[in-house]
């Protein structure tokens, strides 16, 4: 098969692949809430749980029941992050091979042209008799037609000379751009099975919260919450009490406040993993949204805004800032002022206003510093 064939051939695969990636069929769908499992079914979620449906939880077992949900979603959460990373990142692959493909494309119309040229070149050199035109006026008494002659050949030459410069350029840049669409492919295969990897986990981890959850009576579930409530209390008195609020007091920036003030429509709004609005929001989803509304573009996930984006002392920080939770930077929250945060949760829970405190704070991160 010939070079150009190949090249060809290259790009029609790569368009053709990128198509299929990109299709709205592939997307992955947030999971949909389990139906109540059996008791019996679930070894995990039975260490945890209450020892009888009908008898009454002492509160210490409930206590243990509140951290192992939480921790469940917080793996969720971690999960999460890695999802969101693999599918940012798949995002910017398959533009990016979308890009060698039209040059792909491009490149291989710019070779049949000069291809063509060639050989209108070679068509004319048969004509002649295997002599150029311009050469068979060399042959000429007429010295004044010699030297324009000599001139038009030196011309001519040079032109050739470009051309095939241009061809040989043309074919190795289609090589290069093949070469290149094929790392980024296989790139994006690996980010693919990351992606499935990581939607698996936060689907294991949220059914087994939610297993926990459903095997608790109504009365139960009212003491989880306020348990769950008294914790973040604790928490946000504890956060207080450190006196940090008393050396708060920096000023929100114009693109600060758009970023509350779409942060701030969205409360109520539920909690869904991977989803970055309208309707729904994660975490992260929530506080890059938000910023891009303001007209300025951050990373996606809360790990990567942790890396990337500024770092601020807690006792410097204003509203529109990121307060990054946990010490794997697998939660986010946007200050809005007053020892407050906007975030969203978990599933199960709506985009809500809730103490900076309430968690443990790995550190704050600046947006537009």
């Amino acid at each position: 098969m010939s070079k150009r064939s190949t090249m060809t051939m290259a790009a029609v695969a790569v368009v053709c692949a990128v198509t299929v990636l990109v299709a709205p069929g592939a997307a992955f769908a947030a999971p949909a809430p389990p139906a109540s499992p059996d008791p019996s079914s679930s070894p995990s979620a039975s260490a945890s749980a209450p020892p009888s449906a009908s008898a009454p939880v002492e509160t210490k077992d409930l206590e243990a029941v509140r951290k192992k949900i939480e921790k469940l979603y917080h793996d969720a959460a971690v999960a999460t992050d890695a999802y969101n990373l693999a599918e940012e990142k798949a995002d910017k692959q398959s533009v990016e091979i979308v890009k060698l493909a039209q040059k792909i494309a491009a490149g291989q119309e710019k070779l049949d042209r000069l291809e063509a040229s060639a050989a209108a070149a070679a068509r004319e050199q048969y004509r002649t008799g295997g002599i150029p035109r311009e050469a068979q006026f060399l042959l000429s008494g007429d010295p004044q037609q010699f030297l324009d002659n000599a001139g038009r050949m030196h011309q001519g030459q040079l032109a050739t000379k470009n051309l095939l410069g241009q061809m040989e350029r043309t074919q190795k840049d289609l090589s290069e751009y093949a070469a290149d669409a094929s790392a980024k492919w296989k790139d994006l295969e690996q980010g693919r099975k990351k992606k499935a990897a990581a939607k698996k986990k936060v689907e294991k981890q949220i059914k087994e919260a939610q297993a926990l959850e459903s095997r608790l009576e109504k009365k139960e579930l009212e003491r989880l919450a306020k348990l769950e409530a008294e914790a973040a209390r604790k928490a946000q008195t504890a956060w207080l009490s450190s006196g940090v609020l008393k050396d708060i007091d920096g000023k929100a920036t114009q693109a600060g406040k758009e970023a509350v003030k779409f942060a701030t429509a969205q409360i109520g709004k539920p909690y869904v993993w991977g989803a970055e609005g309208p309707k729904s929001f994660d975490c992260s989803g929530l506080t890059s949204q938000a910023w891009a509304a303001a007209g300025k573009p951050i990373p996606r996930t809360s790990q990567e805004q942790w890396k990337q984006l500024e770092h601020i002392d807690v006792k410097d920080m204003r509203p529109g800032d990121l307060v990054i939770y946990f010490d794997d930077a697998s939660h986010v929250g946007m200050y809005v002022g007053d020892g407050s945060i906007i975030h969203a949760p978990r599933p199960g829970r709506n985009v809500t206003v809730a103490g900076a405190g309430t968690m443990d704070i790995l550190g704050v991160v600046r947006p537009d510093a």
